[in-house]
């Protein structure tokens, strides 16, 4: 079975957050990002995902990991892409275990 490769670039807002923290954006760093973005405490952003404020702190800490079925329900709560969310969680996970891959994902 041939595979089309893409060539999409990153969008500009991942790119961005990239160079500011300077490494790749994690998920726990992108939803610190959206909660900071709307100005909220980690206990009220950590209502709206239905978790503790302790466990938030540790998603966005690095400490603690996210499944992608968990990342992509975070995605639908919070109105962002169930894509970018699945596939930040793929690859912390890949980050996490030292592996030297980056994921890509289409829509099946």
């Amino acid at each position: 079975m041939a595979t089309k490769k893409s060539k999409k670039k990153k969008s500009d807002t991942m790119s961005f957050l990239d160079e500011l923290i300077g490494e790749p954006i994690s998920l726990g760093r992108l939803l610190e990002a959206h909660r900071l973005g709307e100005e909220m405490t980690m206990a009220e952003f950590a209502k709206i995902l239905k978790i503790s404020a302790s466990h938030l702190n540790d998603i966005e800490k690095g400490r603690k990991y996210l499944s992608p079925e968990r990342a992509e329900h975070f995605a639908e709560v919070l109105g962002f892409s169930k894509q970018q969310y699945v596939r930040l969680a793929l690859q912390d996970q890949i980050n996490r275990a030292n592996l030297k891959y980056t994921v890509k994902l289409e829509v099946a």
